[in-house]
């Protein structure tokens, strides 16, 4: 059941990475409704993968890395930036979330964003995101890379 679920929360992750990067380029465009949407998505599919990653850990199924010696060090550099961005990326996008959903609140509609009262939270939601978008980017790669290296260099740990 734990190797299932750990398919799911690759499932889940690669979507939202995928979901991420559309929610940035429909911004680009000033697509504010899609962004809005696409970035929901990217929310609640990282949500829906941290309750799988940590039912996967619950349910004891976890893997250690068994590949090439000369990678190791490389792997563990790559581990280590991934859990401390990917602890640090959790405030972040709530802080991104936030602002854009009190300036959604005090605008009425994404029309209205302008108004002096929605405008404070949509440019503090602009540069909490300035952040959060490479640093999630940069765990959701890194993790996909641990994924692939685990898969074919990974040994189950039995607990």
């Amino acid at each position: 059941m734990a190797e299932t679920i750990n398919q799911w929360a690759v499932i889940t992750i690669i979507l939202s990475g995928l979901a991420l990067c559309v929610g940035v380029y429909l911004i680009k465009r000033g697509l504010k409704e899609a962004h809005m949407k696409a970035m929901i998505v990217a929310s609640t599919l990282a949500t829906i993968f941290l309750v799988l990653y940590l039912t996967r850990l619950g349910l004891g199924y976890e893997k250690k890395y068994a590949g090439p010696e000369e990678w190791r060090a490389a792997y563990f550099v790559l581990l280590i930036s991934h859990i401390i961005l990917a602890a640090a990326n959790l405030p972040l996008a709530l802080g991104a979330l936030w602002n854009a959903y009190r300036g959604l609140r005090a605008a009425g509609n994404l029309n209205n964003i302008d108004l002096p009262a929605a405008r404070g939270y949509f440019n503090k939601h602009r540069a909490w995101v300035r952040w959060t978008v490479p640093v999630w980017l940069y765990v959701a790669v890194t993790g996909w890379i641990i994924y692939l290296v685990l898969h074919s260099y990974g040994e189950v740990i039995k607990n």
